[in-house]
């Protein structure tokens, strides 16, 4: 689907070093109480939960299901809404929105009853979800369902692929954790190009660090969610495995999927390969 919001993205790297980190420092760390939170962080969290179990939406809808038994609050609350996701502005001074940020874009209009802005998590914005809210399986696979147009490669497929492999599609929360498996002391078993695949992951997106289309920034999620699967840890008795078979499971019943992923690995192994022999080409006689 085409990914039409006003929202400028940047890579993986992007996330784990800005964007993550300023979420934090704006709406909340892992692993607190909500009651330890202020205010304005209770409702952000509160917002963006309501937004992580349903479609894009306008400021009204989200309200109407924040409070579906108490009419009489529901226009407060969707200005509530409106001023977290837009930010305000008093006496002159100018304090961001949610949507300022990076963590909602707007996603086309509703035109029940006249033209309105609809809004709906971005992919640093499920990132964070996952990070920050303590969500259950359960609520990620509803994200998963909801947003499955936006992270088609992965949410797309969330539920073929969770049947091949069970709770091992969780490891996405390594990612919204900002863990880009890029450590090269990563021990590994042997045979498995995991280092060589995550690396060239990063390396394929490192210019766009800044600017990205989420489109893109999708690809990058994506490639990284599959890489991940391949991860085994070293053993002593190790006797060696063959390359990317650990995600045979996964290709066989999935000719599509194997052709995508299948490309990119001819990909890496085209750019280091020509990068060992710029290296070999070089070497002192």
């Amino acid at each position: 689907m085409p990914f039409e919001n006003d929202a400028a993205f940047g890579n993986l790297m992007n996330y784990k070093l800005y964007l993550r980190p300023n979420a934090h420092a704006h709406y909340g760390l892992p692993g607190k109480k909500v009651s330890s939170l202020g205010k304005h962080q209770q409702n952000v969290q509160n917002l963006l939960k309501v937004m992580s179990k349903n479609e894009s939406m306008t400021t009204w809808d989200l309200a109407k299901i924040s409070l579906p038994d108490d009419m009489s609050k529901l226009r407060e609350r969707e200005k509530i809404y409106r001023r977290l996701l837009l930010g305000r502005k008093d006496r002159g001074k100018h304090s961001d929105g949610i949507l300022d940020l990076g963590l909602v874009v707007r996603d086309g209009k509703s035109f029940k009853t006249g033209a309105a802005d609809k809004y709906r998590l971005s992919l640093y914005g499920i990132l964070y979800c996952m990070d920050v809210l303590d969500l259950d399986k359960n609520e990620i696979d509803k994200i998963a369902e909801k947003y499955s147009d936006v992270l088609p490669k992965v949410f797309g497929k969330w539920n073929y692929v969770k049947s091949k492999i069970g709770d091992r599609v969780y490891g996405i929360m390594f990612l919204a954790r900002g863990l880009l498996a890029d450590n090269p002391l990563i021990q590994v078993a042997r045979g498995i190009p995991f280092y060589e695949l995550m690396s060239y992951v990063h390396i394929k997106y490192q210019r766009d660090f800044e600017h990205m289309t989420e489109e893109r920034l999708a690809e990058q999620m994506s490639y990284w969610f599959y890489i991940n699967l391949l991860y085994r840890p070293a053993r002593k008795d190790d006797v060696g495995t063959a390359g990317i078979n650990g995600l045979n499971p996964l290709f066989d019943s999935d000719a599509e999927l194997k052709k995508w992923f299948h490309v990119f690995f001819k990909e890496s192994k085209k750019y280091f390969y020509e990068r060992y022999s710029i290296l070999r080409k070089s070497e002192v006689r």
